[in-house]
């Protein structure tokens, strides 16, 4: 079993950074892929970004592509998602998740495990 909990979420001027944190329960989150999912109001949950299980190979939606990066400290067990030139169309509800294999996908119903949200504002 694998516990996610997500932090760092906030209110934030359109323009400005947020780093979310995904912290990870378990010996092996070395092991697995992991990403980030994002739910608007009335909104499906959409793919935001993925990582494979050593942080060499990533993924992103062309609606965050050069704003958003992410990464892992597997020494940490924790995936981050670095957003810059945050705009009002990033408010959401921001999701971690993680999966059984190593690779990166952004294909939601590829992930097991998922936690239980951080909301993430942009005021324009």
């Amino acid at each position: 079993q694998v516990q996610l909990v997500e932090s760092g979420g906030g209110l934030v001027q359109a323009g400005g950074s947020l780093r979310l944190s995904c912290a990870a329960s378990g010996r092996t989150f070395s092991w697995y892929g992991m990403a980030w999912f994002r739910q608007a109001p009335g909104k499906e949950r959409e793919f935001v970004a993925a990582i494979n299980s050593s942080g060499g190979s990533t993924l992103y939606a062309d609606s965050v592509k050069g704003r958003f990066t992410i990464s892992r400290d597997n020494a940490k067990n924790t995936v981050y998602l670095q957003m810059g030139s945050l705009k009002p169309e990033d408010t959401a509800v921001y999701y971690c998740a993680s999966r059984y294999s190593d690779d990166a996908t952004r294909y939601a119903t590829r992930y097991a495990y998922w936690g239980q949200g951080t909301q993430v504002t942009v005021s324009s």
